[in-house]
């Protein structure tokens, strides 16, 4: 069924809780992480640090836990070329306390386009082209400027003057929703056009690519 933006909610992870080191990452159609009394539950959203530059900065969920290693819910990690065995080492952190920025106006995408090389042979007359990557994914969003001193406005104040790694959740309202690792940076200049309501603007800066759930 087709879905539109309206009643999409939109979260901020207040922090990252403190490091637990992965000591290892299988290679797995759901990768497995290694991680010494992680702590974490079902469910939980983790932003990986990594030594597979694929992997790293990316935020996941976590499908299922035992006491010393998690599931990464839908993170392939089978092709070794990408993810070379015993190579996958770093640390986890548990996003915590999502907070919802309300009194969104509107958001833009852009980014995660494939990236592609074009060459040609001295001998040829038609030029080839190769993939290399993806461009860095980000979002603008647009939040009511009578927002000031709102929980979601102070936090996004906060992360802004820090800096820090977060992960912004995305929810439409049939329950799909995407995990960004980011980090943000909201600019205060009131935007005043006449015949719309006054407005600041929100810079999401993603660390790498979306992780989307059906559900």
């Amino acid at each position: 069924m087709a879905q539109l933006p309206t009643g999409s909610t939109n979260q901020i992870y207040t922090s990252l809780a403190a490091a637990k080191a992965i000591s290892g990452i299988s290679n797995a159609t759901e990768a497995v992480v290694s991680s010494t009394a992680h702590g974490y539950s079902n469910g939980d959203v983790v932003f990986i640090e990594s030594g597979w530059g694929r992997l790293n900065k990316r935020a996941y969920r976590i499908k299922s836990v035992a006491t010393d290693s998690y599931v990464l819910e839908g993170c392939n990690t089978t092709n070794t070329t990408f993810y070379p065995a015993s190579g996958g080492a770093g640390n986890g952190y548990k996003a915590q306390t999502p907070v919802q920025i309300t009194q969104l106006l509107g958001m833009n995408s852009t980014g995660g386009d494939p990236k592609t090389v074009a060459y040609k042979y001295f001998e040829s007359d038609v030029e080839y082209s190769i993939n290399d990557g993806f461009t860095a994914v980000s979002r603008t969003m647009e939040i009511d400027a009578d927002a000031i001193g709102g929980t979601a406005y102070s936090l996004l104040l906060s992360l802004t003057e820090t800096g820090a790694n977060t992960v912004l959740k995305t929810m439409t309202k049939n329950g799909s929703f995407t995990l960004l690792p980011c980090t943000v940076a909201l600019n205060e200049e009131v935007v005043m056009t006449d015949g719309q309501v006054n407005r600041v603007r929100l810079a999401v800066n993603g660390t790498n690519r979306s992780t989307r759930y059906a559900s």
